[in-house]
This record gives C-alpha cells, structure tokens and sequence, in this order.
C-alpha cells in the first residue's frame, strides 16, 4: 500500500539513498533538508518523479505537513561538520526530535529515529549490544552529537510511554558509500579523496583502532525493514556490518583498490575518538531478519567508482 513518507535530512548521504528506496517502493515522499550538509545533486535525479517533493526547511522549527510516516534522519553526522556549530548540532537532535515527534502524535504517524553507535562512546564492551549504556563524555568535543543523539532516544522512549507513539530507533554504525560528502572528514571518503589525488593518506593515532564498515544499501535496507516491522518492536536495534577492520586494514584496501602510490603518515588521535567500535547485530539478524551482505571490497570499489567521477 503506498505511503506518504517524510524524510528529513534527505537530501543527505543517507537520506538520499532512503528516498530513492521508498520511491522505488510505490511511496509519496516529502524530502525535507535545510542543505547544510545535504546536498541538492544528490537528490537532483529524484526531481522528475511526481511522487517526489523536496522542501527547504529546519526541523528545529515545527513542520505541519500530513504524513503516514517520517523517517528522522535530519543532523550532522560527521566530527568536522558537527563540531562546526555544536550548539545547533545539539538543537538539531534535541529541538528537532521534539518537533518530529510533536508531528507524529499530531497525525498519527509511525517514526523512525537515526540514532548512531555514537551513544556507545568510548565502549568498554565489545561487541556493543543494545543493552549496553555506553561510555560517553558529556562535556568533550564530540559530545554535541553523542548527548544529543543520547537525549533525543530518550525523548522518543518518553512519547512511546506517555503518548503511545508508534517509534522505532536505529543505532547506525559507520556506513560508506556513493554520495558522501568528500569533505567530511570521514575515514572512508577520506581515504579515497586522498589516494584519487595522490596525497597522503592521514591516519589518527596507530591505525589499530577498529571500525566496522556496513555499505548504504545495506543499511537503508536495515532501516526499511525496522520501519516496517511489529509495532510492538521499538528498538533500539544496531545496524551495522560486524565484520571489524583496523584503519590500517582500510588505507592498506583504498591504497590497492585505487591503484594510487599515496603513503600513509601518522597523526594524534582526536579527543574521545574510540578505539574500537562494532556491533552486535544478533538483535537485527533475529527480529528483522537484516544482515549487511556487502563485502568491504565490493562497496569500496563502487565508492571509488564514485568518487572518480566527482
């Protein structure tokens, strides 16, 4: 049955691909972005489709529009863009959150939450599964984003108890892919930008720090299937590719991959940057039936292929 979805922050790295996948579904969607980070080219191929809107709007001030659903993706997500203006960054998951969950019991909506494996922090636990609380530094540089998030589940759990919102809340772990930002300091389009320019690739710290890389179509697919499960199931649920590799791993793959001779040199590790980061994705294996299915080499090689005709 088709559905009139809002996404907010769809003209986003992530949004974008959401969009495309629920238009593809038979889906009315209503793309909201305020291009801070998003961005209109990536979005720009969607115009044409008649069940596709795109609207310039804040979600830090209320919306009213009529929807079936809204998926909230809406806020920075990388350290050099949320660390920029950290007071919005907090505002935008916080005043933000309030607003779309006000929208929600308005109409009735289903809502979605992108929350972030950011909520783990520093983790102590290793694999991070749901049930852990998280090691997080509530006044650091990073915090803007981390307590933000961390509010805005919290925020979310409350209307599903007072109000009886139907919520879902995804934890999503790093996720690379076509139409990310190139400059946005992440490690993979970081990588890639630098070997495709014959720079040196700049690693933090050892390079021993692990991440776990889950491809874009994966985690959209993961996001769908949330959306779409029990109501009764509320999350959170960790969305990620469990296969963990160091940063070292992944200079070593982009180096190969793009045939580049960039040499890797070693810079500090950032404050509060984790040493390890993975998830535990029993949860989404059990109830969503969700794995990512991507090979690290299989979506970097699309990644690249994108990033060489940017």
């Amino acid at each position: 049955m088709s559905k009139r979805i809002l996404v907010t922050g769809g003209a986003g790295f992530l949004g974008s691909h959401l969009c495309e996948r629920l238009l593809g579904e038979g889906h009315e969607v209503l793309c909201v972005d305020n291009f801070y980070t998003g961005r209109r080219a990536n979005v720009a191929h969607l115009i044409g489709n008649p069940y596709f809107e795109v609207m310039r709007h804040d979600i830090c001030f209320p919306l009213y529009v009529e929807v079936d659903e809204i998926y909230n993706l809406a806020c920075p997500a990388s350290p050099i863009h949320y660390q920029f203006d950290p007071v919005q960054t907090t505002k935008t998951s916080v005043h933000g959150g309030i607003n779309m969950l006000g929208l929600a019991k308005r109409v009735k909506a289903k809502i979605l939450q992108a929350s972030t494996s950011e909520v783990y922090g520093d983790p102590k636990v290793h694999p991070q599964d749901e049930r852990y609380w998280g090691n997080v530094n509530p006044v650091g540089p990073r915090s803007c984003y981390d307590e933000g998030k961390r509010c805005a589940e919290t925020l979310f759990f409350d209307y599903h108890r007072q109000h009886q919102l139907k919520i879902k809340v995804a934890r999503i772990f790093n996720t690379y892919g076509p139409r990310m930002h190139p400059n946005d300091g992440r490690v993979v389009s970081n990588f890639i930008v630098q070997a495709l320019q014959g720079e040196d690739i700049t690693v933090y710290g050892d390079g021993k720090q692990t991440r776990s890389f889950c491809y874009v179509d994966d985690l959209i697919d993961g996001l769908v299937r949330l959306m779409n499960s029990p109501d009764d199931f509320t999350g959170p649920v960790n969305l990620g590719n469990p296969v963990e590799f160091s940063i070292l791993d992944l200079a070593d793959q982009v180096i190969r991959l793009t045939g580049s001779r960039s040499r890797i040199i070693f810079k500090p590790l950032p404050t509060d940057d984790p040493m390890q980061r993975k998830p535990d994705a029993s949860l989404a294996r059990d109830v969503l039936h969700w794995g990512a299915s991507t090979p690290l080499e299989e979506g970097l090689q699309k990644t690249i292929a994108y990033f060489r005709n940017v």
